[in-house]
């Protein structure tokens, strides 16, 4: 499920990531993952409020995975899919550090 709504995501179809992280999170919520996409896809929307409280879930459930794969960035993300999720994020109202 998490290939389906990133990859959805980064080809900026946004509804659809929504709705395969929404599934997701559904099935595994105390997984980071879908939070992370679920909030950055609501932020593309402009759909503040709901971004902002699933980027706090995300954040809350796992702070260093948070860390490692937002702030930090991981090698087998393309920088400029990394620097989309990042735009997304920002939009949910992620803080500059």
């Amino acid at each position: 499920m998490r290939a389906g709504q990133v990859r959805a995501y980064y080809l900026r179809q946004y509804e659809a990531a929504i709705e395969a992280a929404t599934h997701a999170v559904r099935s595994y919520p105390d997984r980071p993952h879908a939070y992370r996409c679920l909030a950055a896809a609501l932020g593309q929307l402009g759909r503040t409020e709901e971004a902002k409280k699933t980027l706090d879930k995300a954040i809350a459930i796992a702070p260093a995975f948070f860390e490692m794969y937002v702030r930090k960035g991981v090698p087998w993300v393309r920088s400029e899919d990394h620097a989309h999720m990042l735009d997304g994020l920002r939009k949910a109202g992620l803080p500059e550090k």
